[in-house]
Order: C-alpha cells, then sequence, then structure tokens
C-alpha cells in the first residue's frame, strides 16, 4: 500500500472511527488531522496555522450578528405576530393553521436563518394550537420540524456563509438570493401536501378575521419582516456587506424587540448573550478543526482522486448527481450540517464544477441535501427539538414524517436538475 493511500485511510478512517467513538466532531477532526500529518511528517505547527487560518475571515463576522438576531427575535415576541399574520393570510381555509404553519416558518426563515430557532419558537405557539384545535399531535410535530428547513434555505442563512468560505469566493449575496426560490418551493410543496391530508382527515377550518384585525396585524408583522428587507436589500444591491447587514439587522431586532413589541426584558440579554457564545464555540471550532483537515485532504489530492474516481464510473451527469445527492443525504442522517460543509465542499466541489454546474447551484443543492438531514434520525437537531416542544416520541413523529421526507426529496430533484431555481434571482439582481 502506498504512503499516500495509508494516509488518507489514517485520516478518513481514523475521523470515521472516532466519530463511531462518539467523541465530538471537532476533536476527531482534530485528532484523525493530527495522526496523519504526523505520519506524512509535516510539521503540527502548519495544523494550528490553518485552524488559525480557517476563522480568520471577514464573512465569518456575519455568523454571530445572525445568531445574535435569531436570539433577540426568539424571545422579543417576533414568532407570535408572524404567525397571527400567516393565520390573518390562510388561517381561514380547511386545513388553515396546518398552511399557516408553513407560511410562518416561511416567513420566519427570513428572519432567523436557523431550523432549531425556528422549531423552538413557532413551534411552542403553532404546535399546541394545531392539537387544540384538533389536529393529529404527530402531524403537528411533523409539519413544524420539516418546515423549519425553509430557514436554512431562506435567506439569511449562516450555512450559506459556511459553505461561501469552504468554497473560496463564492459571493455569499448571491448564495442568499439563489436560496430564496427553492426555499419558498420547498414551502409551498409542503402546504400543499398539508391540504390534502387536512381534506383526507377532514381537519378544522379556522376563524375568519375581520378586516380591522387584519390591517392591525399585517401592520405589527410587516415591522418585524422588515429585518428580511433590510439583510437583502442591502446586500443585494450592494449597499452593504453580508456581514454590515446582519449587525444593522441585530440593532433593528433589539429595538423594536425592546420599544415596540416590548416583549425583551433586560434581564434576558445575559441568557441571549450565552446562548448565542455556546453556538459560536461549538461552530467555530468546527469550523478551525475542518480547515486543518481540509488542509490534509488537499495534500493527499483526495478531491482530485474522487473526482476521476466518479467519473470513471459513469460520465453520465444525471447519475453522478444523483449519487452526489445520495451521498449528502446519508450523511446528513449522521452528522451536522456545519461541518459536512466544510469536510465534503472541497472534495465535491471540483467534482461539480467539471459537470459544468455553477457553484451558487451545487451551494443550494447541499444545503437542501443537508436540511433534510435536520429531520432525520439518528441526529436531526430539528426532529429532536420538535420532538421536545411537542411532547411526543421521534417513533411516533417519523412515521408523520415519512410521505414529509418524499415531498422534500422531490423539490430536491426538482431544485437539483433545473439550475434556473437557483441562478436566476442571483444573475438577476447581482450581475
Amino acid at each position: 500500500m502506498s504512503t499516500s493511500a495509508i494516509a488518507i485511510l489514517l485520516l478518513v478512517g481514523g475521523f470515521i472511527a472516532l466519530i463511531i467513538l462518539r467523541v465530538p466532531i471537532p476533536i476527531a477532526l482534530v485528532a484523525s488531522t493530527a495522526v496523519t500529518m504526523i505520519y506524512l511528517d509535516l510539521p503540527l505547527m502548519t495544523m494550528v496555522q490553518q485552524m488559525a487560518k480557517s476563522i480568520n475571515s471577514f464573512s465569518l463576522m456575519a455568523v454571530p450578528f445572525f445568531i445574535l438576531a435569531g436570539e433577540i427575535m426568539g424571545a422579543g415576541g417576533i414568532s407570535d405576530k408572524i404567525v397571527d399574520f400567516a393565520n390573518a393570510i390562510v388561517g381561514r381555509f380547511r386545513g388553515g393553521l396546518a398552511c399557516v404553519n408553513c407560511l410562518d416558518s416561511m416567513f420566519f426563515g427570513g428572519i432567523s436563518g436557523s431550523a432549531v430557532a425556528d422549531v423552538s419558537s413557532l413551534g411552542s405557539i403553532v404546535i399546541p394550537t394545531m392539537v387544540k384545535s384538533g389536529y393529529g399531535r404527530d402531524f403537528s410535530i411533523a409539519l413544524t420540524v420539516t418546515t423549519s428547513c425553509q430557514g436554512v434555505l431562506i435567506p439569511p442563512s449562516h450555512n450559506m456563509i459556511f459553505f461561501a468560505l469552504a468554497a473560496g469566493g463564492v459571493s455569499v449575496g448571491k448564495l442568499f438570493l439563489g436560496g430564496a426560490i427553492p426555499g419558498v418551493l420547498l414551502g409551498f410543496a409542503l402546504m400543499a401536501y398539508s391540504l390534502f391530508i387536512s381534506v383526507k382527515r377532514n381537519y378544522p377550518k379556522g376563524e375568519a378575521m375581520g378586516l380591522k384585525q387584519i390591517l392591525l396585524v399585517t401592520k405589527d408583522a410587516l415591522i418585524a419582516l422588515f429585518t428580511a428587507v433590510i439583510i437583502m436589500g442591502g446586500v443585494s444591491l450592494g449597499w452593504f456587506t453580508a456581514t454590515e447587514s446582519a449587525a444593522i439587522a441585530c440593532i433593528y431586532a433589539f429595538l423594536i424587540s425592546m420599544f415596540v413589541y416590548k416583549k425583551l426584558k433586560w434581564k434576558d440579554i445575559p441568557r441571549i448573550l450565552g446562548n448565542v457564545v455556546n453556538t459560536l464555540c461549538l461552530s467555530f471550532s468546527l469550523i478551525a478543526a475542518a480547515g486543518a483537515f481540509g488542509y490534509v485532504l488537499a495534500f493527499l489530492k483526495v478531491p482530485a482522486l474522487l473526482t476521476n474516481f466518479l467519473l470513471s464510473i459513469t460520465d453520465n451527469r444525471i447519475i453522478l448527481l444523483l449519487l452526489i445527492n445520495l451521498m449528502l443525504l446519508c450523511l446528513g442522517c449522521i452528522m451536522d450540517m456545519a461541518p459536512i460543509i466544510f469536510i465534503v465542499t472541497p472534495i465535491l466541489l471540483p467534482v461539480v464544477t467539471a459537470l459544468g454546474m455553477d457553484p451558487v447551484h451545487f451551494g443550494v443543492m447541499m444545503i437542501f441535501n443537508l436540511a433534510i438531514g435536520l429531520c432525520t434520525p439518528p441526529v436531526g437537531s430539528a426532529l429532536f427539538v420538535g420532538c421536545a416542544v411537542g411532547k411526543s416520541s421521534i417513533e411516533r413523529v417519523t412515521k408523520e414524517l415519512l410521505p414529509m421526507y418524499a415531498v422534500m426529496i422531490t423539490c430536491l430533484l426538482i431544485v437539483t436538475f433545473v439550475p434556473a431555481l437557483s441562478t436566476w434571482l442571483p444573475n438577476l439582481i447581482m450581475k
């Protein structure tokens, strides 16, 4: 066996073995990288330098601001306003509350960019309301979990920033815009499924609001939704960077939560900041460790080897893309989103670019795949949070999720094989 083959086995095999042993992912990445570098007689200081280089990025400064904005909005009553607004639009129809669940996630996803924040904040409102109105508990939880995945597609999404960093130079603004139409497509597909199930199971109609109440609810919600306008409008028009837009959105969310809605209290600030720090510690440790791991992958020419291997199997573009989707779906079931992005992007990007795929299109396709992983056991964080909020078991909720997985995978395939869904809007606005 050649030196390179043994090194690849140490790197990849060691990482997989440590994950199976339930070693935390950042530690598994660093340990397998260090062992491989020692075997290759590379200085360990290079690993440290690569770790520091990975988090020394201006684009990453947007991440803590987006996380902070999401935490503020979750604690500041914005989720209540969005649910009321969605109810005013679609709540009156049969299955209206199910449609509200889909629509409020679409709106909240355009503000927080986080599936877990969506489930924890909106789920605590919508799930009990649906159950009280006569919807099945497990159906309500499953729908909340799947609709929350719009949050990682509809801008702003800090996972898009992670992909831009891992891909090396892809525009964050274009990635934000690229995820908008696929995210909305997923929302409407789940809404159509919800209406079908609501009619089939005879779920109740909602109560219609009067015009005065609708106008009042709309006014309150538009104040909150203006956060998304600040972020997307500013970035796409070139008024400020993603980092600057995140900081401005953070200030705006604080002001409306504290002084307009008056739900955010000063005593909530330490808890919010603590949650942000916890999330950032995990995210940045993953980014640093994955940077060193990726450096060794590139040193061993693993991306080129995988490209040649896949192209040796077939040169059929459709089959290759299906294989890549299957690989990402499987990885999403067993690993969290951020480490997969940083580990797999440098490996697969050369493969898809060899097929003529736009990096923005690939980024959206990858995030969509990994979003499905948020809903799947054994490590689906959105699924765990949804079951905890809705007070049901993962086994029971997963049964309701099965047809929803089919809806999500159908949308994924449409996004994969219709590139314009991901590239038309960025190319139109950011030429």
